[in-house]
């Protein structure tokens, strides 16, 4: 069981032309981020050429997201974001009853 500390590893990636990038972990979570909200900062603006977003692979040794000039993300950042937008697609699908 991991802990609640440990790193959540990176699997398989897939960068889309629409700047979203499909994520699997190692504990089966997968699915999309929006990363298209960051081509305004500075480090990103090569993703304005879509192509180089869309290159985005998988470094196995740091488990993690990675593109050419040395852009990542830490992996547990990602998982989170993840996480949280599936809360909320829950949330607002009707898994919420109020009183």
């Amino acid at each position: 069981m991991l802990e609640e500390f440990d790193t959540m590893r990176i699997t398989a990636c897939k960068a889309e032309e629409d700047y979203k990038l499909w994520l699997r972990f190692e504990d089966g979570l997968e699915g999309s981020v929006f990363l298209g909200n960051l081509l305004d900062v500075d480090v990103f603006n090569v993703w304005r050429d879509v192509e180089r977003f869309c290159r985005a692979a998988v470094d196995a040794e740091a488990a993690t997201v990675v593109w050419e000039g040395g852009i990542q993300f830490d992996p547990d950042i990602l998982y989170q974001d993840l996480l949280s937008s599936r809360v909320a697609k829950e949330f607002t699908s009707g898994g919420f009853s109020g009183g």
